[in-house]
């Protein structure tokens, strides 16, 4: 992409929600604005701008109150009262920062915002600045939500097999978390639905996917939504075109270790398991248990992550360091899938570890957590092929044998190598879609070239 020139800069605000999943994706959108010539503020709320340190010194940082400047959704205690307050407080302060951003005639030519935050478009339109919504999970999951939104679909769900236009057909156990929390609290789902309350009043309506992937949904959705533009994968560009070699991460993580580099640089190639569920998804110990036994029991080499917070529920005679595997508190998800030691991934189905997963060509096993990973493991195992679901029992634990078919099913059958050859593909494309001419970079020249002549 080439650049534009500093004297014809526009200015985007970036709000995207306080979590790691809405901002890696967000920021990592800013940085490809940035070499277009636009200059980019972050903007965050107090409390979490403290995980932000480490933010690429041309991006600059302003902050919004949710409520709780001390402590976020921890100091709230639950999401419900988290949500109530943020949506009082968060219009306020985000009102006030355009106001003083005027005043300083530090002008803003668009707001790109993260889709759960509805209002802020409401707040933008005010100031008569350019509103681009940006939706951080896939179009599966938003067609599901919006025909929640149309009245079309409810909870608690009838059917049990789901049709919905351009989408296959889905199973309950392939539906978000959140229909079936719905009818003890119906928070979340109101919340992730509330996102297409006034999308049709966007500028612009962006989508971290890439048209390839999601076409006959993106299609579809072009009809209802002119302004629909997908600009995905938004990953770094050393695992993709590797045009900026200096693109290396997202630019906020803190940890800075390459034992687990070193680890897998003694590994053959395609010989390890890669273990990781985000950093949300809490297990309880029996889960940890299966998946340490199986780990264990396996033929494979594994490298596992595991969040000091949930150590404590490892099995006390289970050695973290071995010569067939390594347990880790964190890695760089995006060098480690990029090393051909990984031959899998054991993964909650997050959409950004998707979208990793399918950028760098590794097969996976999926073992959903919450929220859309069920959805995304559907469409991983049965629509891209580059996939299987772990089986659950009764009590909706992934057991050590089942666990460990699946892994062998992955790594050493046919099966796992027509897998292994549609990951390719979808790496392929992803490669494609960002490059001169590809259908992401174009989207994004159009969108740049409009914020300069509006």
């Amino acid at each position: 992409m080439e650049k534009k020139s500093i004297t014809s800069r526009a200015h985007c605000l970036v709000l995207p929600y306080p979590a790691q999943g809405h901002i890696n994706p967000m920021l990592q959108f800013s940085k490809l604005l940035e070499r277009q010539g636009v200059r980019i503020t972050l903007v965050t709320t107090r409390f979490y701008s403290k995980n932000l340190q480490n933010l690429p010194p041309s991006i600059a940082l302003e902050t919004i109150s949710d409520g709780f400047d001390k402590g976020g959704v921890v100091e709230a205690g639950n999401y419900k009262a988290y949500i109530d307050r943020f949506w009082q407080v968060g219009p306020q302060t985000f009102h006030e920062l355009l106001e003083k951003l005027g005043k300083s005639r530090d002008h803003v030519d668009c707001v790109i915002y993260d889709s759960f935050f509805p209002w802020a478009l409401d707040v933008t339109k005010r100031f008569g600045i350019v509103g681009a919504v940006y939706l951080t999970q896939n179009m599966t999951v938003n067609n599901i939500y919006y025909h929640v939104h149309l009245g079309r679909l409810q909870a608690p769900l009838k059917d049990h097999e789901i049709s919905l236009p351009k989408l296959p057909k889905l199973q309950h156990e392939d539906m978000p978390s959140f229909f079936f929390t719905y009818e003890q609290d119906p928070t979340l789902l109101d919340f992730v639905v509330a996102q297409f309350s006034n999308i049709d009043k966007a500028d612009w309506i962006l989508c971290n996917t890439y048209y390839e992937l999601d076409k006959e949904i993106i299609d579809w959705i072009m009809e209802i939504w002119p302004k629909f533009r997908s600009i995905g994968p938004n990953i770094p560009s050393l695992f993709l075109d590797k045009r900026y070699e200096d693109d290396q991460d997202y630019g906020i993580t803190e940890f800075k270790s390459d034992d687990c580099m070193k680890w897998l640089d003694d590994k053959p190639k395609g010989s390890v398991v890669y273990v990781s569920f985000g950093s949300i998804a809490t297990f309880g110990e029996e889960q940890m248990e299966e998946l340490a036994c199986c780990l264990k029991e396996c033929s494979a080499y594994f490298l596992w992550v595991v969040r000091a917070s949930e150590e404590i529920k490892l099995p006390k005679d289970f050695e973290k360091k071995t010569k067939k595997g390594l347990v880790v508190t964190w890695c760089s998800q995006l060098k480690v899938l990029a090393h051909e030691a990984v031959g899998c991934f054991v993964t909650h189905c997050g959409w950004n570890s998707t979208l990793e997963t399918l950028c760098l060509g590794v097969p996976i096993v999926a073992i959903p957590y919450w929220s859309d990973q069920s959805t995304n493991a559907k469409l991983m195992a049965d629509v891209w092929k580059t996939g299987i679901r772990a089986p659950i029992d009764d009590n909706k634990v992934v057991r050590r044998e089942a666990l460990k078919q699946c892994i062998r099913e992955v790594m050493e059958n046919e099966k796992g190598t027509k897998m292994k050859s549609n990951a390719i593909r979808w790496k392929t494309l992803a490669v494609k879609v960002v490059s001169d001419g590809g259908s992401s970079h174009k989207n994004i020249l159009e969108f740049t070239n409009n914020l300069f002549h509006s």
